[in-house]
């Protein structure tokens, strides 16, 4: 059996959970074996886990504070009660906190940030992931009875099957969590980096955030989330949950667009797994338009209002 831990904000799911989801059922088609699908605390729909793959969804209600200690209680002793041999879970910062306690409990193999379906080889299974901050892909094989892994972002696209399945509610004893939560404080009315499809960042050639209207104007358009580079966050031109890079968040959308950024390593790191990267920079020596896949050579205050109208006469 293939268990499918599922997260939810505000009782409802994001992108990253179908993608989840339908990486347990073709990992579970691999085995041949079912797909169990599990959340934890307000889920106002959990049912519509099953479009995605899902046979049964068990829903432990309570814990609306996320803390990895109870939750990766919960999620053993689901994964116990059914007799899963394989973990998935998305490779958020709350998967990387209870992928590597799940591993330490059943002393077992994981892989993070896995990008493609794994290839089982008997009671093997080999997983690609990015190694050397996104500059190569390893494949690594894991042997040991539980098998864990945790699944990248846009690596594989959500498959709505038209399924459907049973929601079964259960209840666990749980450890009391050695972590007391004061208050939570999140970011609203905008898109979730990590989710985004699109993203549009900018750098320090954008002079100053008095002229960032022309970046928002242009994520608008696209529908895009909106990022920066670490000096724009660091002098607060923007806030820093929107920096990206190997200091900030990584992200791994379809199109990453980057304007006025010369493209630090530090940087690449953390969007070198962008399928496609567009670069808007005058410095046609910029070390970025190396990244790219297609690179404009122009001032971004002449190129991108022009990308903008373009945009929205196609999409008009």
């Amino acid at each position: 059996m293939v268990l499918v831990y599922i997260e939810s904000h505000k009782g409802g799911f994001a992108k990253s959970a179908f993608e989840t989801v339908t990486y347990g059922y073709k990992t579970a088609q691999a085995l041949g074996t079912g797909c169990t699908a599990m959340c934890i605390g307000k889920v106002d729909a959990p049912e519509e886990l099953g479009k995605y793959g899902a046979e049964k969804v068990i829903h432990v209600s309570g814990y609306e504070t996320f803390d990895n200690q109870p939750y990766s209680s919960i999620i053993s002793q689901v994964a116990d009660q059914i007799g899963a041999k394989v973990i998935v879970m998305t490779n958020s910062s709350r998967g990387k906190a209870l992928l590597g306690r799940l591993a330490a409990k059943y002393n077992a193999g994981s892989i993070p940030g896995a990008i493609a379906l794994p290839v089982v080889e008997g009671d093997s299974m080999k997983v690609k992931k990015t190694v050397f901050s996104g500059k190569a892909i390893a494949t690594y094989e894991i042997t040991s009875d539980m098998k864990l892994i945790s699944v990248m972002g846009n690596s594989i696209a959500p498959e709505d099957m038209g399924g459907s399945a049973s929601v079964e509610e259960m209840s666990v004893d749980v450890p009391q969590g050695r972590i007391e939560v004061k208050a939570v404080h999140t970011v609203e009315g905008s898109i979730p980096l990590p989710e985004a499809d699109i993203v549009v960042s900018a750098g320090r050639g954008m002079k100053g955030p008095e002229n960032w209207g022309i970046i928002e104007d242009l994520a608008s358009a696209l529908g895009a989330a909106t990022a920066c580079s670490r000096p724009v966050a660091d002098s607060d031109w923007r806030p820093h949950h929107e920096h990206v890079g190997q200091t900030g968040i990584a992200i791994h959308p379809n199109l990453y667009i980057a304007i006025g950024i010369s493209g630090a390593i530090q940087h690449l790191a953390g969007v070198n797994n962008s399928k496609v990267i567009v670069v808007i920079n005058k410095d046609p020596e910029a070390p970025f338009f190396k990244a790219a896949d297609y690179g404009v050579v122009g001032d971004l205050f002449e190129v991108v209002p022009r990308l903008t109208e373009a945009v929205r006469q196609f999409k008009g």
